[in-house]
């Protein structure tokens, strides 16, 4: 008999762990856009370097790993521009024309989605504590966002732009697809190959965006706050997207995806004592209050799932073996065929 407890408890920790590194990339993040790159460029240069750094490790360590089939296709270029370029690109908008607080409590509504999709779509069976632990989650991510004070102080005008809106649920639903489909892609792949091809088509979408040949070199050689702009992008690639994202997948191969989308709401609590431990930016009581509620949304979740046998939705013959978790694997239909892509 497969240990499915202490296997999901490493891929807690997994996520955790992944949680805490985008957190921080956060805060590095906003010293390399405030240094002079714009947020295409520096999402285009975080996914770039990211494929090549990781195209040089399965070369080095799995070189038949890298190969493609035109069946993967679909997949993996809808997993890579899914969460690894449209996702921030939306979150981008979202922020130019929404309060920060308000686009983030859009996109974070992404693990409401994912139970959505397992429960309706997939015909999973949820316990009614996974319904008030995603509430209690989401309502903790209102006070952590403040929302009832950037609606108040007239931050991007009274009403809400629509465009902003639309931008902020697009990056929600992109977001949960990602989980979907991340799901889907472990079940075929190594966690090292599928992440760095995702990484591929995203670079490929980045130079689209922004072509490298107009790429502001000299902007690399200054210095934020007694950093080099080389050093702090160099960490947004290798520790704030390489290391983060293959521990979310590898995670995926213990977790369902509902459970990975509820733990990853820990990152904007994360990311608000991270900015507070660097940046200055306080946390008041409110805010406080709401980490709480987050984490006991997130504890009482995680217990509807706790004890129940496997139950993967069978798939086609030609398929791959679904990893064993302990819940539906969503991401894949009754026909075991790719949605959402």
């Amino acid at each position: 008999m497969t240990p499915a407890r202490p296997r999901a408890a490493v891929g807690v920790v997994l996520v955790l762990a992944s949680s805490l590194l985008f957190a921080v990339n956060g805060t590095v993040s906003k010293l390399v856009l405030s240094a002079g790159l714009d947020a295409p460029r520096l999402t285009a240069l975080r996914a770039t370097g990211a494929f090549l750094g990781l195209l040089v490790a399965c070369l080095a360590l799995r070189p038949g790993s890298l190969r493609l089939t035109r069946r993967e296709l679909p997949l993996l270029i809808g997993y890579g521009l899914s969460g690894f370029f449209l996702v921030p690109m939306l979150y981008f908008v979202a922020i130019s024309r929404l309060p920060v607080g308000i686009a983030l409590l859009f996109e974070y509504t992404a693990p409401l989605f994912v139970a959505l999709w397992a429960r309706f779509a997939q015909q999973a069976r949820v316990r009614p504590r996974l319904w008030a632990g995603l509430a209690l989650s989401l309502a903790g991510l209102a006070c952590v966002a403040e929302i009832w004070r950037s609606a108040a102080s007239g931050e991007g005008g009274s009403r809400l732009d629509g465009l902003g809106v639309a931008a902020g649920l697009g990056a929600a639903v992109l977001l949960a697809g990602y989980y979907i489909l991340g799901a889907r892609g472990v079940s075929r792949r190594d966690s090292l190959s599928l992440t760095c091809w995702a990484y591929g088509f995203s670079a490929l979408a980045g130079m689209i965006v922004r072509p490298w040949w107009s790429f502001p070199v000299e902007s690399l050689g200054r210095t934020f706050g007694g950093v080099p702009v080389w050093l702090l992008c160099g960490y947004v690639v290798v520790l704030g997207s390489i290391l983060p994202y293959l521990l979310l997948a590898t995670a995926l191969r213990v977790l369902p995806a509902t459970s990975v989308g509820i733990l990853g709401m820990l990152e904007p609590v994360a990311a608000g004592a991270v900015a507070w431990l660097a940046l200055g930016e306080v946390l008041n009581p409110a805010q406080l209050a709401g980490g709480a509620l987050v984490l006991l949304g997130v504890a009482l979740a995680e217990t509807a799932r706790a004890s129940g046998g496997r139950t993967p939705l069978p798939g086609p013959d030609t398929a791959p073996p679904v990893p064993a978790s302990d819940d539906a694997v969503p991401g894949r239909d009754k026909a075991g065929e790719i949605t959402g892509t």
